[in-house]
C-alpha cells in the first residue's frame, strides 16, 4: 500500500498512517523505512510515531514519549520486557514513495478453554507476532482473555520440542534421532508387544487439545488397526461426568444450549464453575447482559466465595460434593409450592417422582435453598451453567442429572434462555468425543456396548470388527500400566504425570512400563522425563483441522506459521506410526480435509449429522453448530423429543453419594482444587509467559482466615500439606472465600515451579461408577507449619536455559517457587536445613553471587500490570471504575480483570456517615 513520499518523513522521525484499518507509525532513517504498530502497549496510547528513534546497545528503537520504553523497529520487541511487543510491518522504498503492507492475519482458534475464541494471528517473517479477538466470530465476538491476549508470547522455540530422540536402554539419556528411526523403533515394540501379550497389552492416551482430525486418527489406529480400546483422553479428567449425565437423562451427549440463551435468561444459574476465572469471556458475556437487563439474577452454587460467587445475586456456599442433596431439595421445593410444569412433564418426560428433602446435607440455610428453589421454578427462561466443580466428583453423574431433572421439571430447556449447559474445558473435548476418542465410544456418538453400533463402525473403516470388551479409561489405564498389564503406551499432547490424580502412583507406573512414547510440542513436559521415543510436534498456529466448543460449534484451525524443526502435526506422526504397522490402507490422507470428510460420513444419520459441512463452507460461511445437514441448529429438543428409546427425557434417581474420602481427626480438612485466571492446565505453555504470572506469582495453600488462627499459622507461613498419598510444602493464606475446614489450592503447579508433584500429589483416584471420572475435587487433608532453617529469594535475566537449570533444582528443597516477572526469572527457596555447598553453588552458577531480588506484589490487571495495592488504594480513595480505567487503564484491554475491579471498588470504597 501507498503511504506518501519517502520526503514527507524528516529524516530520524517518525509520521503516522493509516494501513489495513490500523494506525501505523512510520520511520525513516536515512532512505530506510521502518513500521510498526503505533499504539503502545504500555499506555494503550496510539503516541509511537512521535516517540525518538535511535541506536540503543545495537538494536535500532522507538522509545515511547509516554514511559519510555524501547521497542525494536525490526522486531516489535520492548528492550526492558520481553514479554511486550508491538506488531511490525514489511516497509518499503520504491521510486521515492513509502509503501507499507497491511498486516497478514491468519484467523484461527483459541487453543485454552472450551469457550473456542476465534484468534487472528497477524505474521511477520514467519512468525506470528501479535494476536487480536476476531470479531466475526460468533464465540467471542473480538474478544480474548488475558490467556488468549498473550498466544503470540507462548511461541518459543528456545523451549519447544524439535527433533524425536530415542533411548534403546532405561537409565541412559535419550539421542537425537530422525524419524525413520524413531518411528521405526515405535513400531517395532508395538508390533513385539501386540505379538506376544495382544492388543490389550498397549494403550494411548490422548487430550482435549489435539484437533478432531489428529484425534479420529488416533480413535481408527487403535480401535480399528491394533484392534483394542484401549484408547482414553484427559478429557476422561473433565468432561466424561457431564457426557454421562447428558446421555442418561436426555439421550446423547449433545449439549442442547448456545452461548446467545445468555441474553434471553432471566435466571442463570452457576454451578461448581468460577466462570470468571474458567471461561473469562463467557463471563464478560454475563456481564454485559445484566447490564443491558437488571432483571436478569445470577445464582452461584460454590463452596467458595469466588470472583463468580461474589458478582451473584445469590450464593448458595454448599459443603464440598453435595450438590444433588442441593438439586433434589430444591427439586421437592419446587414439586411442594406447585411450580411443576406438569404439561411439559407429562408430554415429554417419563420416570418422575418428586426427591427427599435433604437440606441439613448442604450446610446452607434452609431458607436459601426454598429462595433458590422459588427463583427457579419462578423465572421464564433458566440457563445453567457448570463445569468441573460438579464433573470431578465420585458422584459427578448424578450431580449432573439432578440440575438436569430441575429443568426438566420446570420445562426448562429447548427454548431461548433456557436449558442445562455444561461448559467444556478444553478447547476440542467435544471434537474428541465426536469422533468417539474414547475408550468407552465409537465415531458419531456410538455406544461401544452395541453390536449394531459396532458392526457400523467396522464397515466404515473397512475393517472386520471393532473389538467389544470395553478399554481401560484414565485412572485404570495407569493402575494397569503400574500392574504391568499394559505394557507399552503412547502419549500424546497432555501431561499425565502431572495432571493425574495420586500422580506420584502414576509417575511410579510410566517408571516400570516397558515401552512409552511421548508426543509433544513442548520438551520440558513432565511427562517427557519418562519417554523412551519423544516426538516432536506441532503446536497452535502451526497445523489445520477443526475443533468443537461448549456450544457444538464447529471452527477451522489454520496454519499461520511453520512448524519448529522437524515437528509435524499429530494427525501426520499418528498416521506414519500405522502405516509401519501394516495399515496404509487405512491411513490414505494426504491432508487433514481429507480426515474431516470421511469423519463428516460417520455422523450421517445420527445425532450430530454433518452431512453438509465441509472445509468449504467453514470458509466461506465461518464456524457452524452441528447437527448440519443444510443449515447449522441454534438449540437442540425445541420440539420436545429427545434421542431415547420413547422419545422422552428421562428423569433419574439421582442418589447422594459423599465423597470417597471423608475428613476425620488425622486429616480434618476438605481440600479443593481449582484454575486460576491467566494459567492453563499444567502450564507447559503460559508457564513461559511472564504476564500470566502477575496475577497469582506463587502456588499458595487458601485456608479459612479462623482456621488460620486457631493452628495459630500466620499468613504467608510455609506449611506441609498431607494426604494419605503425598504432600507438598505451600505459603499459608488466609482467605474469606473459605468455609471453615475447607482448603483450596490451584491444579496448574508441578515440579517445574515447585519443590514436590503440585496439587495433585494430594488428590486420589476414586472414580464416578458411570462416568469414570475421578475425584479431583476432594480429598481429605492436615496442615502443619514448617520450621524453616534457610530462606532465600532470587532473580536473574530469564532464559530458557536459566529457566530449565533452575527447576531442575527445585526438588532439591523444602519449598520452591518459580515464576517470571517482566524479564526476569524469579526463584524463592526454603528448607529445613541448610542446603548442600553443590546446590548452593549451583543456584549461584544460574543467579550469581549476589542475584537479583525478586520483585513482589500481585497483578490484577495482568495486560497494564496494575497491582492489587494501586487498585485498592484508587478504590479507597473513592475512584470509580470510569475512572480507574482512564487513569490506570485496567480493565480497558481484555477485560479479563472486570470482576475483580467491580469487587474491589464494593468492598475497599471509603465508607460515608
Amino acid at each position: 500500500m501507498k503511504v506518501c513520499r519517502l520526503e514527507d518523513i524528516v529524516p530520524d522521525t517518525g509520521a503516522c498512517a493509516l494501513v489495513g484499518g490500523e494506525q501505523v507509525a512510520i520511520f525513516r532513517i536515512e532512505n530506510q523505512v521502518f513500521a510498526v504498530g503505533n499504539r503502545d502497549p504500555f499506555s494503550g496510547a496510539n503516541v509511537l510515531s512521535r516517540g525518538i528513534v535511535g541506536d540503543l546497545k545495537g538494536e535500532l528503537v522507538v522509545a515511547s514519549p509516554v514511559y519510555k520504553q524501547h521497542f525494536s523497529l525490526r522486531t516489535g520487541r520492548c528492550l526492558e520486557d520481553a514479554s511486550e511487543r508491538v506488531p511490525v510491518y514489511e516497509a518499503r522504498v520504491e521510486e521515492g514513495f513509502v509503501f507499507v503492507e497491511p498486516r497478514k492475519e491468519v484467523a484461527t482458534t483459541c487453543c485454552y478453554c472450551g469457550v473456542g475464541c476465534g484468534v487472528l494471528a497477524s505474521v511477520f517473517q514467519g512468525e506470528v507476532i501479535s494476536v487480536r479477538g476476531d470479531p466475526a466470530h460468533p464465540a467471542n465476538r473480538g474478544r480474548l482473555c488475558t490467556k488468549g491476549t498473550t498466544l503470540h508470547l507462548s511461541q518459543r522455540p528456545d523451549f519447544r520440542l524439535l527433533y524425536p530422540e530415542v533411548r534403546t536402554e532405561r537409565g541412559k539419556l535419550r539421542k537425537r534421532a530422525s524419524w525413520d528411526e524413531a518411528l521405526d523403533l515405535a513400531a517395532q515394540r508395538f508390533a513385539a508387544c501386540i505379538a506376544k501379550h495382544g492388543p490389550d497389552s498397549v494403550a494411548f492416551y490422548i487430550s482435549g487439545q489435539l484437533l478432531t482430525e489428529d484425534y479420529y486418527v488416533f480413535n481408527k489406529l487403535t480401535k480399528g488397526l491394533i484392534g483394542t480400546n484401549n484408547v482414553d483422553t484427559n478429557s476422561r479428567l473433565c468432561m466424561s461426568s457431564a457426557v454421562a449425565g447428558y446421555k442418561l437423562s436426555l439421550g446423547a451427549d449433545a449439549p442442547p444450549c448456545c452461548y446467545d440463551d445468555i441474553d434471553h435468561a432471566d435466571l442463570i444459574f452457576i454451578a461448581g464453575s468460577n466462570t470468571a476465572f474458567a471461561h473469562p469471556i463467557l463471563f464478560r458475556r454475563i456481564e454485559e447482559a445484566r447490564a443491558r437487563n437488571p432483571a436478569l439474577k445470577v445464582v452461584v452454587v460454590d463452596p467458595r466465595a469466588t470472583v463468580t460467587a461474589r458478582a451473584a445475586d445469590m450464593h448458595l456456599a454448599i459443603k464440598p460434593g453435595t450438590d444433588v442433596a442441593l438439586f433434589n431439595s430444591m427439586l421437592h421445593v419446587i414439586a411442594r409450592e406447585g411450580l411443576l410444569n406438569q404439561d411439559y412433564i407429562r408430554d415429554h418426560t417419563e420416570g418422575f417422582a418428586v426427591p427427599g428433602w435433604t437440606p441439613e446435607v448442604c450446610e446452607v440455610p434452609v431458607e436459601s435453598i426454598v429462595r433458590a428453589a422459588r427463583m427457579f421454578g419462578n423465572a421464564k427462561a433458566v440457563l445453567s451453567l457448570y463445569c468441573q466443580g460438579l464433573n470431578q466428583s465420585v458422584n459427578g453423574t448424578y450431580k449432573n442429572s439432578a440440575l438436569i431433572n430441575l429443568h426438566l421439571a420446570t420445562g426448562q430447556i429447548g427454548r431461548p434462555g433456557a436449558g442445562p449447559f455444561s461448559l467444556t474445558g478444553q478447547p476440542n473435548a467435544m471434537g474428541g468425543r465426536e469422533v468417539g476418542g474414547m475408550a468407552n465410544l465409537l465415531s458419531g456418538h456410538r455406544d461401544l456396548a452395541s453390536r449394531k453400533d459396532r458392526e457400523e463402525v467396522a464397515a466404515l473403516w473397512g475393517v472386520r470388527s471393532v473389538p467389544e470388551r470395553p478399554g481401560k479409561t484414565a485412572v485404570e489405564m495407569f493402575e494397569a500400566i503400574g500392574r504391568g498389564e499394559i505394557k507399552a503406551v503412547w502419549i500424546a499432547c497432555t501431561n499425565p504425570a502431572q495432571s493425574m490424580p495420586d500422580v506420584m502412583a502414576v509417575r511410579r507406573a510410566l517408571s516400570c512400563a516397558e515401552f512409552v512414547v511421548v508426543q509433544e510440542a513442548f520438551r520440558d513436559s513432565e511427562t517427557c522425563d519418562y519417554a523412551d521415543v519423544l516426538l516432536p510436534a506441532a503446536s497452535w498456529a502451526e497445523k489445520e483441522g477443526t475443533v468443537t466448543n461448549s456450544e457444538r460449534c464447529i471452527s477451522r484451525v489454520r496454519a499461520a506459521v511453520p512448524a519448529p524443526g522437524e515437528a509435524r502435526p499429530d494427525w501426520k506422526i499418528a498416521a506414519e506410526f500405522a502405516r509401519r504397522l501394516g495399515g496404509g490402507k487405512l491411513f490414505p490422507y494426504e491432508k487433514s480435509e481429507d480426515i474431516f470428510d470421511e469423519h463428516r460420513e460417520t455422523t450421517r444419520g445420527r445425532d450430530l449429522d454433518i452431512a453438509g459441512l465441509s472445509y468449504g463452507l467453514l470458509e466461506e460461511q465461518g464456524p457452524q453448530q452441528w447437527p448440519f445437514v443444510e443449515r447449522a441448529r441454534k438449540r437442540l429438543y425445541e420440539d420436545g423429543v429427545f434421542p431415547t428409546p420413547s422419545g422422552r427425557a428421562r428423569f433419574v434417581a439421582a442418589e447422594y453419594v459423599p465423597p470417597a474420602e471423608d475428613v476425620d481427626r488425622d486429616f480434618p480438612l476438605r481440600l479443593t482444587t481449582g484454575r486460576l485466571r491467566d494459567q492453563w492446565h499444567t502450564m507447559t505453555r503460559t508457564g513461559l509467559v511472564a504476564k500470566l504470572f502477575g496475577h497469582s506469582p506463587q502456588p499458595e495453600l487458601n485456608l479459612n482466615i479462623e482456621d488460620l488462627k486457631s493452628w495459630g499459622i500466620a499468613d504467608g507461613d510455609l506449611v506441609r500439606v498431607s494426604s494419605r498419598r503425598g504432600n507438598a510444602v505451600l505459603k499459608a493464606r488466609g482467605s474469606d472465600e473459605l468455609r471453615r475446614g475447607d482448603a483450596f489450592v490451584v491444579m496448574h503447579w508441578g515440579s517445574r515451579f515447585t519443590s514436590g508433584a503440585g496439587a495433585n500429589a494430594l488428590t486420589l483416584s476414586a472414580f464416578d461408577p458411570f462416568s469414570k471420572q475421578p475425584e479431583l475435587k476432594h480429598a481429605a487433608v492436615r496442615v502443619e507449619r514448617v520450621a524453616i532453617a534457610w530462606r532465600k529469594s532470587f532473580a536473574c535475566p530469564a532464559t530458557a536455559d536459566a529457566q530449565r537449570a533452575a527447576s531442575a533444582l527445585l526438588g532439591r528443597f523444602d519449598y520452591a517457587a518459580l515464576s517470571l516477572s517482566g524479564d526476569l526469572l524469579c526463584v524463592e527457596l526454603a528448607a529445613v536445613a541448610q542446603p548442600e555447598a553443590r546446590t548452593l553453588a549451583a543456584l549461584e552458577d544460574i543467579f550469581g553471587a549476589a542475584g537479583v531480588d525478586a520483585p513482589q506484589g500481585r497483578a490484577v490487571c495482568a495486560c497494564f500490570s496494575i497491582s492489587e495495592e494501586a487498585i485498592r488504594a484508587a478504590a479507597q480513595a473513592g475512584a470509580t471504575l470510569a475512572r480507574l480505567q482512564a487513569e490506570l487503564k485496567c480493565g480497558t484491554n481484555c477485560g479479563s480483570c472486570m470482576p475483580e475491579l467491580r469487587r474491589m471498588l464494593r468492598d475497599e470504597a471509603p465508607v460515608t456517615t
